[in-house]
Order: structure tokens, then sequence, then C-alpha cells
């Protein structure tokens, strides 16, 4: 397996070794990598949004989430 950070090999890990509470990643800081991409919203699934669903989330207040346009 690589890691999904730097590309590095790991080696399988077994329960209760150093490196299976890092898996995916080969260390901490590829682990801390990926957790700041994720807080900068760089892994962002695209979404296509209708005209129709706007107009919905402007009278659901439980989708408010997005801006009328």
């Amino acid at each position: 397996m690589l890691c999904p950070i730097c590309k590095k090999p790991i080696d399988d890990a077994r329960p209760g070794d150093e490196r299976s509470k890092h898996l995916p990643f080969c260390s901490d800081r590829c682990k801390l990598i990926d957790l700041g991409r994720w807080l900068d919203g760089k892994y962002q699934v695209p979404v296509d949004v209708d005209e129709q669903d706007d107009a919905a989330a402007d009278r659901d207040p439980f989708r408010r989430g997005t801006t009328p346009r």
C-alpha cells in the first residue's frame, strides 16, 4: 500500500503496531497534512444546483446552507 500523501510504501501493520495508528498514512505528518486539506476545503464534491433546488431551499428552513440567487 502507498501513503496517499507522499506515496511512500507502507508495510502491512498489525493491530497494536505503531504503524497501525497512522493508517492509511505512513506517519502522523502525512495524516495532519490530509486533515489540513480537508479543513481548507481542498477536498470537495462538485454539485450541480438547479434553480428549482434554490427556490426549494428558500422555503425550507433546514436547507438554508445555500445562498439564494
